[in-house]
């Protein structure tokens, strides 16, 4: 399993990486319009639907790893006071959610990517610029942040059998109340 973990977590860091690049991309294109539009009166042609696709990548592609880091929003006021084991529970109830909410998304997403890509589905305006990698990126962020949640849904069971803290904690607060 660590084997696994090592991997997910290595393509997650290259994709959030890669959408990083993009929302650099994002932003030197959004700042070259702007400055074209509004001092040198040449619009930069394209980049609302550039951006358009690139946020699916930044977006999901920072969920896994996100959730690699346990960063995703929960409400930490009751669950720091609870011991290890209910902690541990509260986590398995909320990969099971989690799987089953990003289930549903992949399911539809790759239904979505597939008919974008048989109809060679495209913005419209100046440029056309094809959606259906942007919706393939969509897939591919649900079924990495699945992948994931299984590995952290057998690391929680795991420690409701043990009774241990979570060994992820950059900040050390979560195994300090006991």
């Amino acid at each position: 399993m660590k084997l696994v973990s090592k991997i997910v977590e290595r393509l997650a860091l290259v994709v959030l990486l890669i959408g990083g690049m993009g929302m650099l991309f994002s932003m030197f294109l959004g700042v070259a319009d702007i400055v074209g539009t509004q001092v040198l009166l040449i619009p930069v042609p394209g980049p609302r639907e550039l951006t358009e696709s690139t946020m699916v990548l930044i977006v999901f592609g920072a969920l896994a790893y996100a959730q690699i880091r346990r960063s995703h929003i929960r409400v930490e006021l009751v669950y720091f006071q609870m011991p290890p084991r209910v902690r541990a529970v509260m986590d398995v109830i909320t990969d099971l959610a989690a799987i089953a909410f990003y289930g549903l998304i992949l399911q539809q997403a790759i239904g979505e990517a597939q008919y974008s890509l048989q109809i060679n589905e495209a913005t419209v305006g100046l440029i056309r610029f094809p959606l259906w990698p942007a919706r393939f990126i969509l897939a591919a962020g649900c079924a990495l942040m699945i992948l994931q949640l299984a590995l952290h849904l057998i690391e929680d069971l795991i420690r409701i059998k043990t009774g241990a803290g979570l060994e992820n904690d950059p900040l050390g607060v979560i195994q300090k109340v006991e």
